[in-house]
């Protein structure tokens, strides 16, 4: 009988056996049968993030806490991702407060080298090209709000073109404010696509080249000052209050990261920023996003096609850098680059680049292709920065 009574004050405490009782009486009773399906199958998908974390390595600092978030948010009753909890407080400080992706950005500017761009300038070009993803994910969000009857006006539509960039920080950044409620499905969209560059990138990449250009080899980047590196964040900074003062959060986060690491007087904020301060942020980034992953806000027909478009955006951009890559070679046949690095014109540093060497040396075991890839990739933080903060200007 004491067993029993404990058993039934469990129940009372969990609401678990009250979620399966006669689900299908009533309207709230259909409700709860929904919503303990769907948060099944929200567990489903969370351990699907870990795996690929954990198994298959892609993105582990991301998607495990991404991951574990989304399985505590779908816990009944708990209300860890509600009002109260733990992750909501979390979320509102660091997410709705936009405070994370810029102090990501800190992270990242500290821990790039720009050098790679500083010595071949005209690299910035492929970073920029590789933003048209950005721009073919809007309109193809507007198209399907159109025909298809989603729910996407320009806000949504400029949050879901942004997984093109294929910056889970910008992304982030962008959908805080303009689509908050599309936050977890691009979260998870973006960082799954990054995490999966070594699987999307090569084949659209080999598809659009010949094993010719995939084998040319490029000369020998120039030896860049101290000066040089030291100057360029205060210059993009510089012309970004001019020309885009709404991509100033962003791109001041990441040039005062990289000034605080180039200047060479600031040795202990510098490793701050590049290890404890980014590993903090990465946490509460990700458990935050996570906390989105809801079973009543993820299992959505409007998250379907937010994953398509993702996806649409991430190919559309890395065959745009390429395709770009080739079109230069065409007014510039003495100096050719190889086709490859245009590739890497997104965000994910270093991943891109570092598919790009992979490729290149399986047609040219001599052809060491990441320092030149690297330019690219850099200049592709800028480009969605500053793709981000045209969006927010329009949408604003």
């Amino acid at each position: 009988m004491q067993l029993l009574e404990s058993l039934k004050s469990l129940n009372d405490i969990t609401g678990y056996a009250n979620m399966v009782k006669e689900p299908l009486q009533g309207v709230n009773g259909v409700e709860n049968f929904l919503h303990m399906y769907g948060c099944i199958i929200m567990f489903a998908v969370c351990l699907l993030l870990l795996y690929l974390a954990i198994k298959k390595n892609y993105e582990p600092l991301l998607l495990l806490p991404i991951g574990f978030g989304g399985i505590l948010a779908n816990i009944p009753v708990a209300g860890i991702a509600e009002p109260g909890g733990f992750l909501y407080t979390v979320y509102h400080i660091g997410i709705d407060g936009g405070l994370f992706p810029l102090f990501i950005f800190m992270g990242v500017g500290a821990m790039t080298d720009f050098g790679p761009l500083i010595a071949n300038p005209k690299t910035a070009l492929l970073g920029g090209a590789a933003q048209f993803g950005i721009f073919g994910a809007l309109l193809g969000a507007l198209l399907l709000a159109k025909y298809a009857g989603f729910d996407f006006g320009l806000a949504e539509a400029a949050s879901i073109g942004i997984i093109g960039g294929a910056d889970g920080p910008t992304s982030i950044f962008v959908t805080s404010r303009l689509a908050p409620d599309l936050l977890g499905a691009i979260a998870v969209a973006a960082y799954s696509y990054m995490a999966l560059v070594p699987i999307i990138q090569p084949p659209i990449m080999k598809a659009l080249t010949t094993e010719a250009e995939r084998k040319i080899e490029m000369v020998q980047l120039r030896h860049v000052s101290k000066r040089e590196k030291i100057l360029f964040p205060i210059v993009v900074l510089g012309l970004c209050i001019i020309f885009l003062p709404d991509a100033t959060p962003l791109l001041g986060a990441l040039t005062f990261g990289n000034l605080v690491m180039q200047c060479g007087v600031t040795e202990r904020l510098s490793k701050t920023l590049q290890n404890e301060f980014i590993n903090i942020v990465t946490i509460l980034l990700g458990l935050s996003v996570g906390s989105k992953l809801s079973a009543d806000k993820f299992l959505t027909l409007e998250t379907l096609g937010i994953l398509f478009l993702g996806l649409c955006a991430f190919s559309i951009a890395t065959a745009s850098g390429v395709l770009f890559a080739k079109l230069m070679n065409i007014f510039s046949p003495k100096n050719k680059v190889n086709p490859l690095i245009g590739a890497a014109g997104v965000s994910a540093v270093p991943m891109a680049a570092r598919v790009v060497n992979k490729v290149g040396l399986e047609s040219n075991p001599q052809n060491f292709l990441l320092m030149h890839a690297m330019g690219p990739n850099v200049a592709g933080v800028i480009g969605s920065a500053v793709a981000a903060g045209i969006l927010l200007a329009l949408c604003g």
